[in-house]
Formats: C-alpha cells, sequence, structure tokens
C-alpha cells in the first residue's frame, strides 16, 4: 500500500474492517513526503516475522565475513565495486548506506526491479556485492553461485537445518560480528486506522497469535529466514518510532532528504 493507500486509510477512521500490511518501503517512501503521518493517527498491531535483510553477497569478492569484504572495498578505492539492491532511496540503498558509513567506504549502488533480479544479476558477475532478502537469494547459495557475508541482525539466526552442504543460516554471523558495526531490520507489521475500539484491535491480535502458531507459518518463516519477533501495543509504537529515527539520519546522510 503506498502513498494513496495510506491518505484513504487517514480518511477511514474507525473502520475495523480494513487492515494494511504496508510495503517495506514505507518508511522510505513516508519519510521522502512531509505532512503524511508516520506513526501518529495509526494503531500498530504486530510486526509479522520482522524480515533480516542478508548480504553482502559477493560472488567474486574472496573474502568470507563482511569486515574481510569492505576491507577490499576500502583498498580499492570509492566507487570501484558495485552493490546492487531493489529499487533506489529504498530500503537497500540505505542499508548501503549505513555500511559506508560505518566501515567509511564508498560503493557505486546499481538499483534493480527486486530481490529476484538482484540475486541474477549478482550470478552473473554484473555486480560485486548485494543486499538482499534471504528467501530470495536462498537458491543461488544453495547452488554454490555466492555466498553471504552476514545478516543485518545483531544475533544469528536460530535455524539450524543445514541449506547447503556446510552451512545453516545460523552459521551467518551478525555483520557486527563479521566485522562492521551496522544493523536493520525491515518493517513487517499490521496496521488499523485511527479510531478503532480495544476489543477491535484484540481481535486482530489474537488471530495473529493462533497464525504463528500453525505449521504452515513456522515453515514460512524458516524457509525465509525470517526474525519472528512478536510485538503489539506501544512496544511497537516505540519500535517503529526509533526506526523512523533511524531512516531519518541516514537518509539525510546520503542526501536524500533535505538537512
Amino acid at each position: 500500500m503506498g502513498t494513496d493507500g495510506l491518505r484513504d486509510e487517514r480518511a477511514r477512521r474507525g473502520e475495523a474492517t480494513l487492515l494494511r500490511a504496508p510495503r517495506p518501503g514505507l518508511r522510505a517512501t513516508l519519510e521522502g513526503m512531509p505532512g503524511i503521518p508516520v506513526v501518529t493517527g495509526y494503531l500498530a498491531l504486530d510486526p509479522a516475522g520482522q524480515l533480516t535483510t542478508l548480504g553482502p553477497n559477493g560472488s567474486d569478492l574472496t573474502a568470507v565475513w563482511l569486515g574481510e569484504a569492505v576491507a577490499a572495498v576500502k583498498a580499492a578505492g570509492g566507487n570501484k565495486f558495485k552493490m546492487g539492491g531493489t529499487g533506489s532511496k529504498q530500503e537497500d540503498q540505505i542499508i548501503t548506506v549505513a555500511i559506508e558509513k560505518a566501515a567509511g567506504v564508498k560503493f557505486t549502488y546499481i538499483p534493480f526491479k527486486g530481490g529476484g533480479d538482484v540475486a541474477v544479476q549478482l550470478v552473473g558477475k554484473h555486480i560485486d556485492s548485494s543486499v538482499n532478502n534471504p528467501i530470495e537469494a536462498v537458491a543461488q547459495w544453495r547452488a554454490g553461485a555466492l555466498r553471504p557475508l552476514c545478516v543485518f541482525d545483531d544475533t544469528p539466526m536460530p535455524y539450524k537445518a543445514k541449506v547447503t552442504d556446510t552451512m545453516s543460516w545460523s552459521d551467518i554471523p551478525p555483520c557486527k560480528a563479521a566485522g562492521v558495526g551496522v544493523d536493520y531490520l525491515m518493517l513487517r507489521g499490521i496496521f488499523m486506522p485511527a479510531g478503532v475500539t480495544k476489543d477491535q484491535v484484540d481481535f486482530y491480535v489474537d488471530l495473529f497469535k493462533k497464525v504463528r502458531e500453525t505449521a504452515d507459518w513456522k515453515k514460512f518463516m524458516e524457509d525465509g529466514a525470517f526474525n519472528t519477533t512478536f510485538m503489539t501495543g506501544p512496544e511497537y509504537a516505540k519500535w517503529v518510532e526509533n526506526a523512523e529515527n533511524t531512516h531519518k539520519t541516514l537518509m539525510k546522510e546520503a542526501g536524500f532528504l533535505a538537512p
């Protein structure tokens, strides 16, 4: 749901049948459109499996983990290595900016239409590394065509089943442990319009809790290497507020927003 949908939602205050699962780029979209509230006026429910983003995946870089990769980028000089991601001025480019800031390097960022395209371009050696969702690059990793360098979370993923002959999701270190002090969790949540009642909110929170306990949900979480953190109410609203502040800082540093 884009900005038109957000405006429509604001006009439908109190409608308990309207649920919104915003696209991952919501934060970047809102930050670039003054006058559209990010948190105020919306009732946050559940970060339905916050996604940990996998990458960069260096197909030609000889590095094992991210710290070694950025050392090679730094030695080569600014803008010599190409980083691929989905879209411009969205999460993937913002993550790239965060890596640049933390490691003191500069990539040439190349935008593509989606994560599948990004993985194909990396395997084809048209870019040197990428930031991508785990599920969008797992087939190429399993085939040995690329390799993960770190996960943008502050702890390893809990999934211990082998994805390749030698590695599981849990074997991939957090980026901080791999040598670069950066973490990033993408927004995965359910929102309702302002003005709904507590009973209406509780109905959906209870429903989502039941869904989370199903075998299908748990399999999807593991197959996609999702972070399964569950938050509601003030705790989740605070998380969204902190994410907003992080995005504002990174987008200003990247020149995406006015100072």
